[in-house]
């Protein structure tokens, strides 16, 4: 079994994203870049998988610039056997589109029996790549999946839906997509770091990988207006002089929140 798992280098989950005004892009120099937690509970997922399978390999692949290779690397002190980084300038700013181009080539390239992705990243939230990789695959694919179990055959899991689980199935090859409620990923340890220095890493660029992307329309999608975040505004109290139950009622109402 082969399991390529998609991980993506985001500015820190837990601090606050700032956008480039100019730009329109993250600016990822603003505070630490790490792996998203999505992507290391995709990965977790992968490795539990080879612990109880022995001849399973476990291959992340990655679109990110170049000084993204030490979190990259990351995942191999995780437990993955190998990376593949897709390393490009013309990359900078790529759109969903693009992006789906180029990791459905590279997962090719390294070659999969299942490939696991999270179902969104904390910082583009576009919840659609791994539909989009299996699409340019043409292979099945199972998405927010809640659970996941790994046969020879299949992959199975349940996705949460209103009032109800969902139980699916997809043939393998196939791609999937999981969610929070996997476990979290577990820490690289002192042993996993040393052997992750001579794990096979290959980069690659878009010529690499047969995908033609003309620099100035390499986004493909154009944005037409960018503005900050507004500043929190202040909170609204309620004094009880009476008719705290009655003033909070309408506050309810007047924000839609009743």
């Amino acid at each position: 079994m082969k399991i390529v798992v998609l991980v993506k280098e985001v500015p820190d989950t837990y601090g606050d994203r700032v956008l480039g005004l100019e730009t329109g892009l993250a600016d990822r120099s603003a505070s630490e870049r790490v792996i998203d937690e999505i992507g290391e509970r995709a990965l977790e997922v992968a490795l539990s998988y080879a612990d109880a399978h022995a001849g399973t390999e476990v291959v992340v692949v990655s679109m990110a610039p170049e000084e993204a290779t030490a979190t990259v690397r990351k995942a191999l002190a995780m437990g993955a056997a190998s990376a593949l980084q897709v390393v490009d300038e013309v990359l900078l700013g790529a759109d969903l589109g693009l992006t789906a181009e180029v990791l459905a080539a590279a997962v090719s390239r390294a070659g999969f029996d299942l490939v696991i992705a999270g179902n969104q990243s904390t910082d583009g939230s576009g919840g659609v790549i791994a539909a989009m990789v299996a699409e340019l695959l043409g292979v099945p694919h199972a998405t927010s999946l809640s659970s996941v179990e790994i046969g020879d055959d299949a992959v199975t899991g349940t996705r949460a839906a209103d009032g109800a689980e969902v139980r699916v199935s997809a043939a393998l090859p196939a791609v999937i997509s999981i969610t929070e409620a996997l476990p979290d990923a577990r820490f690289p340890n002192f042993k996993g770091i040393m052997a992750a220095k001579k794990k096979p890493f290959e980069k690659v660029t878009l010529a690499d990988l047969g995908v033609d992307a003309d620099p100035a329309l390499a986004p493909r999608s154009i944005m037409t207006a960018i503005t900050a975040k507004p500043p929190r505004a202040a909170g609204t109290v309620i004094v009880d002089e009476g008719d705290a139950g009655a003033r909070l009622a309408d506050f309810l109402v007047q924000n839609r929140l009743v």
